[in-house]
């Protein structure tokens, strides 16, 4: 089996494939604001040969991009093989707004180019440089199927096709000679020999826990530990106007804050960044959901929080490294600080019971179970989350493309199966930008979640005690102002200025 290359793509990785459908893409995306710098061509406009020369030059460092799916037949898993006609120009895609574009023209164009599912047949990958933004300034839309990259190796990508100086030198591309891929009978009988050796793997699994009982018992409990958090999700969560079946099409927002402010707020309640950032995203949904006529205090409203599994060693490799977390949003609460609070203990029982142990085993076992079931279990995992919140490290320093400096990047996570929205955000060079990804036809007033968003954090800001450094630039830039709700007869404020109506709350989902 020398002669030919393949590698089987783990189950999890697998699983985004399975997921994905038509009204359901699964790639992960992003959009690079960049100032124009040494890309700019004299007689106006980017240099974009210069882009695909480079990441010609780079290529050979992450091969994943020059390979597609060839599927097993009868397992129906696919395999990554080498693509024999692997042409640059088809991933590397050029475009134009009409100048000067402004923020609002990307986003509308983004929200278009995420819409549309990436070709099977070709590496899953596309890059659109989009030229013609104002102020000197140049975008890239990048596209990259979820089977492909987390988060976290996507942080890791970038900072491999970008520079940390802005004069770095670029080598000549290396030759490409793709090795030749399997035939279907190869690849049905080494699916064969795997599933043949399965008892012997599972015998060298067993042997370390027969020769060291102790540890056996403790790692057991610390399992039940974990199955008992989970299992406290079983029931379907709440139906809301974000959840339901989602159209083709998406809409894109986002903002950028002061990761100063974040960590400020963060040292001042002593929890996480990450917590303070949930903390938003519940003052978000709760203002949201009364908006649109929906009583916060009936609701049981949770999202999925990715979580990293990667090692130290496995730095820079793609594919996915990830767990998750469930946790429940206390939007029926109307004091910012509670939203921050009950966040912080719940993750930090998340941390104690090691609740993404068990989804990070189900994986495993799942290596062995036909697509077909893996479907079906993706469908009842969806059942009790209402939405992913993503949060992901990015470098602390500024990035250069060719001489062009990273301005920004916004990150766009797909949307789960029944989920409306998601939310993304991704620190860099002292900001930390929240991207927001919406089914146009479930979350047509997008920007009036963005906005809530940037509310929320200030309130929280406000509550204890921090003045804002960034964030109220960005409500003027780049955020509407949300109209206020008309007070139903009868209601109170809360605390956080919020508006609770006295409506029925929504049933459980399912």
């Amino acid at each position: 089996m020398s002669k030919y290359m393949f590698e089987r793509l783990t189950a999890l990785d697998n699983s985004f494939l399975v997921a994905e459908q038509a009204s359901q893409p699964m790639h992960v995306a992003a959009v690079n604001i960049f100032e124009a710098g040494d890309l700019a061509r004299p007689a106006g406009g980017i240099d974009v040969n210069r882009i695909r020369q480079a990441t010609l030059a780079e290529i050979h460092r992450i091969p994943r991009y020059r390979q597609k799916l060839k599927w097993v037949p009868l397992e129906n898993r696919p395999v990554w093989v080498d693509d024999p006609h692997f042409n640059i120009d088809y991933h590397i895609r050029h475009a134009a707004l009409p100048y000067p574009g402004g923020v609002e023209e990307l986003k509308k164009l983004t929200g278009r180019i995420t819409s549309r599912v990436l070709d099977r047949a070709r590496p899953l990958w596309e890059i659109w440089v989009i030229e013609g933004l104002s102020d000197n300034r140049f975008a890239i839309i990048s596209k990259i199927h979820h089977c492909m990259i987390d988060g976290v190796s996507g942080a890791d990508l970038a900072q491999i096709l970008y520079s940390i100086t802005p004069d770095r030198e670029v080598g000549e591309p290396r030759m490409f000679m793709p090795r030749s891929a399997p035939t279907s009978g190869e690849l049905l009988l080494d699916a064969v020999s795997r599933y043949a050796q399965l008892p012997g793997e599972i015998g060298r699994a067993i042997a370390p826990a027969l020769r060291a009982p102790g540890r056996t018992v403790a790692h057991l409990a610390q399992f039940a530990r974990s199955a008992l958090s989970l299992a406290s999700f079983a029931a379907p969560s709440s139906d809301t106007p974000l959840n339901g079946t989602v159209s083709p099409h998406r809409r894109v927002d986002w903002l950028t804050l002061s990761l100063d402010d974040v960590k400020a707020v963060k040292n001042e309640i002593g929890c996480s960044v990450n917590d303070v950032v949930l903390g938003a995203v519940t003052g978000t949904i709760r203002q949201y959901l009364i908006r649109r006529s929906v009583d916060p205090r009936g609701i049981d409203f949770r999202i999925s929080a990715p979580v990293s599994t990667r090692r130290p060693e496995e730095s820079g490799q793609l594919g996915n490294r990830v767990s998750a977390w469930i946790v429940r949003l206390p939007v029926e609460k109307d004091n910012p600080l509670d939203w921050v609070e009950d966040i912080r203990q719940a993750t930090s029982e998340l941390k104690r019971s090691n609740q993404a142990m068990v989804l990070d085993f189900l994986m495993k076992a799942a290596e062995y179970v036909p697509s077909s079931l893996v479907g079906a279990g993706l469908g009842i995992a969806s059942e009790p989350m209402n939405m992913i919140v993503t949060n992901i490290p990015g470098p602390p320093i500024p990035l250069y493309l060719l001489g062009a400096k990273l301005l920004e990047l916004q990150p766009l996570v797909p949307l789960l199966e029944g989920t409306g929205l998601g939310i993304a955000l991704f620190s860099y060079d002292g900001k930390l930008h929240v991207g927001f990804n919406a089914d146009d036809e479930r979350v047509p007033d997008l920007p009036t979640v963005t906005s809530l968003f940037a509310e929320a954090f200030l309130t929280i800001m406000d509550k204890v005690g921090v003045r804002p450094g960034g964030i109220e630039a960005a409500i003027e830039t780049g955020v509407p102002d949300a109209p206020e709700p008309a007070r139903p007869s009868g209601a109170a404020s809360s605390d956080a200025g919020f508006v609770a109506p006295p409506l029925a709350a929504s049933p459980p989902r399912g």
